[in-house]
């Protein structure tokens, strides 16, 4: 092998590692680009669940809660009308008895 034939093998490798290395660079630049694409995402992602979380935090917990209240005042009331209605229906089983017990009394001294 001539010089010359030995200089243009290691200028060709030169040009082969040098075409590597740039295509190495072009990789690291494309993932580079990637990873700031993720950061713009991520930080995107980030205020969507603070918003998130502000939306649960400030109206759905509240619309919750208020609707929980609601609730109960509900309750309350018709625990209050079933109060009534229990002693209503007591009276009327009273008043039942006391026509029965009326009408017995009539018949014994006579007047029905």
């Amino acid at each position: 092998m001539t010089e010359n034939q030995m200089l243009k093998a290691i200028y060709d490798d030169m040009r082969l590692m040098k075409d590597d290395i740039q295509s190495l660079k072009d990789e690291v630049q494309a993932t580079n680009e990637f990873v700031q694409e993720m950061n713009g995402d991520l930080r995107f992602l980030k205020g969507e669940v603070r918003n998130l979380q502000l939306t649960l935090e400030n109206e759905t917990n509240r619309n919750i809660r208020i609707i929980a209240e609601g609730h109960l005042d509900l309750n309350r009331k018709l625990d209050e009308a079933l109060k009534t209605e229990r002693e209503k229906e007591l009276m009327h089983l009273r008043v039942n008895v006391l026509e029965n017990d009326m009408r017995m009394v009539k018949e014994k001294i006579g007047i029905a």
